[in-house]
């Protein structure tokens, strides 16, 4: 269990569930209530818990309040499949100079999502 556990307040739980999932290969740890309508459901990937939280109106702001990091294994070939799971793409991947090649996408509900991966030194 993390000390900090990112969670991310939905109006669309299903969707959010599907894109998380299916991109990243999260599964389904814990859920409130266990039977009927889900309020919280936590997910897990790779070694980190995220929490997803049902709400009819989570409320708007202007600025994003929250960026996820994720590591995958491939960046240009997760890139390749958000669009279609819903989420969108915010431009091409690049190689930072500390070590990491980085693309920015946003999940369904338009929350920020960094994929990274190491760069091989060379």
């Amino acid at each position: 269990m993390s000390t900090i556990q990112p969670v991310i307040v939905t109006t669309d739980l299903d969707v959010l569930i599907g894109f998380y999932t299916k991109l990243f290969g999260a599964e389904e740890i814990f859920r409130v209530p266990a039977k009927g309508p889900v309020f919280y459901l936590g997910l897990r990937i790779g070694d980190t818990d995220l929490g997803l939280v049902a709400k009819k109106d989570p409320g708007t702001g202007d600025a994003s309040r929250i960026l996820l990091s994720i590591a995958v294994d491939d960046v240009d070939e997760t890139l390749g499949r958000v669009e279609a799971l819903g989420g969108s793409v915010g431009g091409d991947p690049k190689d930072m100079p500390w070590g990491q090649r980085v693309a920015h996408i946003q999940d369904p509900d338009g929350n920020a999502v960094n994929l990274t991966q190491p760069v091989p030194a060379g």
